[in-house]
């Protein structure tokens, strides 16, 4: 057993205690229990390591270490814990995202070693609901996008990835690991969109999911129909589904600048509860 405050690699065997962390705060950590609910903790199958900070012997924090960097549950010492072992490892992420106070000061003990970013969005509203509301009625063209339609949402998929996050998720890799994401949620059901013409007009995804909570993501309209209130009505189809298949909480993060979306969230029911931080580089 470990006595003192330490941080190390989490191992298969250390599922269980993960688990009892991740699902504390069922909503802030639905992207990472999600992952860890289906492939455990072994790096190669999570796409990255999960640090475990110790003390007292007990695990109490967690740090995901993959794709992004996401601290969870996070304590200022094991923030710091963190930040030695991320330093030591060399930046291997795209992206440090979490939980506005401890991504904060993360990225305070990281910025003279892996800074400049490229961009630093300090105060992302956490929105959180479990009930539709009652005053925007569900877009009824709203449906979940099949598997034979990935050629009709991958273009959407990519415009919204490139106005939110700054560069194509096309580069790189050509796109593959993009694409086998986008697949994924469509096998699963978890993709929605509105389709005229071939085209889509309104998207959203429910990217994690577990049983106590899920996260909308990817929420996307064409640009030549904003303004008509599609945003609304796809939104509240979006929450319909949620709620009725796969969780009674649903979640999403916004950019604070983005008042008109903030806006639509509240009037589909979503309150604001917390704030989520990213760096990305």
């Amino acid at each position: 057993m470990l006595t003192q405050t330490t941080t190390r690699v989490l191992e298969p065997s250390d599922l269980g205690a993960a688990l009892a962390v991740l699902e504390s705060e069922p909503v802030a950590n639905a992207f990472v229990t999600s992952r860890v609910q289906v492939a455990g903790l072994d790096p190669w199958r999570l796409g990255g390591e999960m640090w475990g900070w110790y003390a007292d012997g007990r695990l109490r924090s967690l740090c995901y270490s993959g794709a992004n960097l996401v601290p969870i549950c996070a304590t200022p010492e094991a923030v710091r814990g963190f930040a030695d072992r991320a330093r030591r490892a060399g930046r291997r992420c795209s992206s440090i995202v979490g939980p506005a106070e401890p991504t904060a000061q993360l990225w305070r003990l990281l910025e003279p070693n892996w800074g400049p970013a490229r961009d630093v969005r300090a105060h992302q509203p956490l929105m959180v609901t479990d009930r539709p509301s009652p005053d925007v009625e569900p877009d009824p063209r709203v449906r979940r996008v099949r598997k034979d339609e990935m050629d009709v949402i991958m273009p959407a998929c990519v415009a919204m990835f490139t106005e939110e996050v700054g560069v194509s998720p096309m580069a790189g890799d050509g796109g593959l690991l993009y694409q086998a994401r986008v697949a994924e949620l469509v096998g699963a059901g978890r993709s929605f969109a509105r389709v005229e013409d071939g085209k889509v007009v309104f998207k959203a995804e429910i990217g994690a999911a577990t049983s106590q909570a899920c996260q909308i993501q990817g929420v996307w309209v064409a640009p030549e129909y904003r303004g008509r209130g599609l945003s609304e009505a796809g939104m509240a189809a979006v929450l319909r589904y949620a709620l009725d298949d796969i969780a009674p909480v649903v979640s999403l993060y916004v950019n604070d600048y983005n008042l008109p979306a903030r806006a639509a969230y509240r009037r589909v029911g979503f309150e604001e509860v917390g704030a989520f931080m990213s760096v990305l580089f």
